[in-house]
């Protein structure tokens, strides 16, 4: 029971009520999932007016478009024809792992010196001097 009621009011976190009618409405087809658990679904048969399907995704945990690796971003936005399980992109040697935004979280990067950390300033160098007024 905590479940539905969770999916009706907890939007952040999953499919809503709506998002699910949405898909089985107009015949969402699973294309496949990432490796953060996301699933990405395409309409069935029916395009847009510029001729495309219609392409969304459904988040493993919290809604953040970060979270969606390079390759289903392509996809999504119509850049390739075909899904990364059908035609994974060839990844290059200086390629990074894909990591989300964390920007705003608890684990955002805080430098030395900043109001969030809990640490000491560093002291500042002997050539600096505050200025005042005359």
């Amino acid at each position: 029971m905590l479940g539905f009621i969770s999916k009706i009011f907890v939007w952040w976190k999953d499919a809503t009520p709506g998002t699910l009618l949405t898909i089985s409405s107009r015949g969402g087809k699973l294309v496949g999932k990432d490796e953060f658990g996301n699933k990405y679904y395409e309409e069935k048969g029916v395009t847009g007016p510029d001729g495309n399907k219609r392409r969304w995704v459904i988040y493993n945990g919290y809604a953040d478009a970060s979270r969606v690796p390079s390759d289903w971003h392509g996809w999504m936005h119509h850049t390739f024809e075909h899904p990364p399980t059908e035609a994974p992109l060839k990844r290059q040697t200086w390629e990074k792992d894909h990591h989300p935004n964390l920007t705003g979280t608890v684990h955002a990067y805080r430098p030395s010196g900043s109001l969030a950390r809990a640490e000491d300033r560093q002291a500042a160098s002997g050539d600096y001097e505050a200025w005042k007024p005359e």
